[in-house]
């Protein structure tokens, strides 16, 4: 008899082991947000306009208002030719907010192996934007460094320079 209350013992004993230590499973889902991809478009270019240029070398800043100020060898003619600040649109998901880089320099030409160099970036926003209705309009201003005595002509680069956006 001792044997057999032994025996039921170790049965329920082991029993209760094995649902202790059954496996279990917990359930949980998956989901995602597909938001607008953010985007920028060009919507105008830099001109730093009319430049009239002495021996000594000088700047022109072009602020984020289209606004030029010159310094040293530079001055700015009467006839200012178009003075326009670049422009970019961007678009994207409403309410949002994204970073903005600008380049650090950029070369134009004469075509003619005479350069000067763009740099100073500047925007409007600077550093950060907010989209407001899904858009923001960035304007870019920048110093252009011209050289002593430099070559008259108009002075370009055709693959342009970049303003990257991204989100915050």
């Amino acid at each position: 008899m001792k044997n057999l209350i032994t025996l039921i013992a170790a049965v329920v004993l082991v029993a209760v082991a094995a649902t202790a230590n059954a496996q279990v499973t917990g359930t949980a889902t998956g989901s995602a947000t597909i938001i607008t991809p953010i985007a920028i478009a060009n919507a105008g270019n830099m001109n730093f306009g009319s430049i009239a240029v002495s021996a000594n070398p000088g700047t022109v800043v072009l602020s984020t208002a289209a606004v030029r100020t010159a310094s040293g060898g530079v001055t700015l003619p009467a006839v200012t030719g178009s003075v326009t600040t670049a422009k970019f649109t961007v678009t994207g998901l409403g309410a949002s907010t994204y970073s903005i880089s600008l380049p650090s320099s950029y070369v134009i030409s004469d075509g003619a192996s005479h350069n000067m160099t763009v740099n100073n970036f500047v925007s409007d926003p600077s550093g950060t934007g907010a989209l407001t209705g899904g858009t923001q309009t960035i304007n870019v201003g920048a110093t252009l460094n011209v050289l002593g005595s430099q070559t008259a002509g108009t002075y370009t680069n055709a693959t342009g320079f970049n303003v990257t956006v991204n989100y915050n």
